[in-house]
């Protein structure tokens, strides 16, 4: 793991464990209604969990996320975050928060489902509610 990337996540799990917790509850509200433990609408998964995000607030504090966590890594943004494409995307699998500094781009993902895929060819692929959320932090 190279240093910005053990710089970032740091940063995140120490001073933003509160937006880990709130994703992971947003992410419950989203599974919550369905009646098995997956669904196969991706689309139902990303605009659930966006609009929760939303609603709660924490779609408009993950930009100031991505900003200390490129603050902590040593470098610098190019441009201010916004809480949308490109800083900002809500995934089927949770949020990405992507910036681009001097050794590469940034990527810090809150992965709150997993993606399951069927063995059987031409059936789509499920979304299953992981056990809370999983912050994956790569230099890519």
């Amino acid at each position: 793991m190279s240093h910005p990337v053990r710089a970032a996540r740091r940063y995140v799990q120490r001073d933003h464990a509160s937006i880990v917790s709130g994703i992971d509850a947003c992410a419950d509200a989203v599974a919550e209604p369905w009646d098995t433990a997956r669904t196969t609408d991706a689309d139902a998964v990303a605009d659930g969990l966006h609009r929760a995000l939303e609603e709660t607030g924490i779609l408009e504090s993950l930009p100031g996320v991505l900003a200390g966590a490129v603050d902590a890594t040593g470098h610098e943004l190019q441009a201010r975050p916004v809480a949308g494409p490109p800083y900002v995307v809500v995934t089927s699998r949770g949020p990405v928060l992507r910036a681009t500094i001097d050794p590469g781009r940034l990527v810090i993902r809150f992965d709150a489902f997993e993606v399951v895929r069927d063995s059987e060819p031409g059936h789509p692929p499920a979304y299953r509610r992981r056990d809370g959320v999983e912050l994956a932090v790569s230099l890519e």
